[in-house]
């Protein structure tokens, strides 16, 4: 099982509707998805509300909660965890990050998102998760000048997702519908796009060292010291052994 999580420290960037979009489009390719919705608006969880289809589970989870919710999802047979964090530093952000086997950070071409970039990109290297950039909400026309000098920068900063995502009217329809974009159009270049970025982010997956095994492994690790003593005190007892092993030759 695979985690990824859309995070940046500026909200408006498009995280929630890039989630539901992605999560859609993974689900099409084959995936076992199931989205989780850390923000406090709970923005994906109303998502699902509106969704009629069951194929995509939705959860608010608590981030303290967030690593044992991941494990019991890969017992069960998920394949894909999205998480969509809150637009804002804070432990819910930070829990998503620790977790997730990619950052996804999405940014608009300004420089107000670009700035914020930079400040999301250093907390997610201090945990330690691999990441990628990602610039959304693009004049569909053609690439200005802002847009050109947003991508160089978000390239040089770490890597950025193909393809560029563009400000589409098809992006909001879907998510107020609760559907992905890929299903409210399916012919159209928004859908075209969230078919191309999964397919980004599925590639750079493959390059990320999965983090759900360490997670879980870590919490398991404290209960552990206590099967160490009954271990010591057999091996510190050795007669209770000899004297169960002499009824054993009588009553043969």
């Amino acid at each position: 099982m695979r985690t990824i999580a859309f995070v940046t420290q500026k909200g408006g960037a498009g995280k929630s509707t890039l989630a539901s979009s992605v999560a859609v489009a993974a689900r099409a390719a084959g995936e076992r998805v199931f989205i989780i919705d850390l923000d406090p608006l709970q923005t994906l969880v109303k998502w699902a509300d509106a969704r009629e289809a069951s194929d995509i589970g939705v959860e608010q989870v608590p981030p303290p909660k967030l690593p044992k919710a991941i494990a019991a999802l890969e017992k069960k047979g998920v394949t894909l965890v999205v998480i969509d964090a809150p637009g804002q530093e804070g432990e819910p952000a930070a829990a998503a990050m620790r977790v997730a086997d990619l950052c996804v950070i999405p940014a608009r071409p300004n420089a107000f998102d670009l700035w914020a970039s930079e400040k999301t990109r250093a907390q997610v290297k201090e945990v330690g998760c691999d990441y990628a950039f990602l610039l959304n909400q693009c004049p569909p026309a053609q690439q200005s000048a802002r847009v050109e000098l947003g991508a160089k920068s978000l390239q040089a900063m770490g890597g950025l997702l193909a393809p560029l995502v563009s400000a589409r009217v098809d992006y909001q329809e879907a998510a107020r519908l609760g559907l992905g974009v890929s299903e409210y159009n399916a012919d159209g270049v928004a859908a075209q796009e969230m078919k191309e970025l999964w397919g980004s982010i599925k590639r750079r997956l493959k390059r990320a060292p999965a983090k759900v095994a360490p997670a879980r492994s870590s919490a398991e690790k404290a209960p552990a010291p206590a099967p160490k003593a009954p271990v010591q005190k057999s091996v510190a007892a050795p007669e209770p052994k000899s004297a169960a092993k002499k009824p054993a030759r009588k009553a043969a």
